[in-house]
């Protein structure tokens, strides 16, 4: 634990990590530093084979034994050669404007309503909405101050119907710690209660796409790309350390071709 902490890791992500290395030692009824490398293979191949578990779960433990044999004992990591599987590319589901309005209109309930409309609105992803702080909204410079990934700030859009609606919220509820609290005082809103009401707000609102609350984030930044803004600023404002995982949205933007105007018509022949 000392070592990812030193390493910046989210808590989310070092309890994820002991927690794989725990199913290790369990599976092979032995210290997680006696597991050998082919041990790991076969816990991989079992993983996929019998359990058909995800990509994404056999990179997480490569990760973590990585990072176990490597940074922790100290071991030479080339030895292990484990491959990693080659992750299945997705299009993030993306909701139209016209939907995000109707969601965010149909909710009654008051602090669920400006939820939405903050992580639509600035980017967020629903870990960075949750740890979001009262004085992370700077309404003067129109910004809010965002902990991402890696234990990083960076700054993103307020707009003024968030902020107006977040004005109104801040009056009615007085959070005592985080912006968005749970039922107990001082402590942020769940993740959970988070998915559970975005599912009832899609429901309800006759949205049929397979969508989560990542979908808002997802939204956000097509929505933007389609109106011009440029995939850089973009990239900064999600938090991405690579151009290219933003880069995923020019795959699900919507332009018409007949607004498009050819460099070679800015040319004078």
């Amino acid at each position: 634990m000392r070592e990812m902490q030193t390493r910046n890791y989210s808590q989310r992500s070092i309890d994820t990590y002991i927690h794989l290395l725990r199913e290790l030692e369990e599976y092979f009824k032995c210290s997680i530093d006696e597991v050998t490398a082919d041990q790991v293979k076969d816990f991989l191949q079992y993983s996929i084979t019998e359990r058909n578990l995800s990509v994404s779960y056999i990179n997480q433990v490569i990760s973590a034994v990585k990072i176990l044999q490597k940074d922790v004992l100290g071991k030479d990591w080339e030895s292990i050669r484990i491959k990693r599987p080659r992750r299945v590319k997705k299009l993030p589901v993306v909701l139209s404007k016209e939907e995000v309005k109707s969601m965010i209109e149909t909710t009654r309930n008051l602090k669920h309503r400006a939820i939405f409309a903050v992580i639509y609105s600035a980017g967020l992803r629903i870990s960075e909405l949750i740890n979001l702080l009262p004085s992370d909204i700077d309404s003067d410079r129109k910004q809010i101050r965002v902990l991402g990934k890696g234990n990083k700030y960076r700054y993103t859009l307020l707009s003024e119907n968030t902020l107006d609606l977040l004005r109104i919220y801040w009056r009615a509820y007085r959070p005592s710690k985080y912006l968005f609290e749970g039922q107990k005082r001082g402590y942020p809103i769940s993740r959970e209660t988070i998915q559970v009401v975005f599912k009832h707000a899609c429901k309800k609102t006759g949205i049929n796409k397979p969508a989560s609350v990542h979908s808002l984030r997802h939204s956000f930044a097509t929505h933007l790309l389609e109106s011009g803004v440029n995939l850089k600023i973009i990239q900064s404002l999600l938090g991405h350390s690579s151009l290219r995982t933003t880069s995923i949205y020019l795959h699900v933007t919507r332009f018409d071709p007949a607004s498009i105007r050819s460099p070679f018509d800015e040319i004078a022949i």
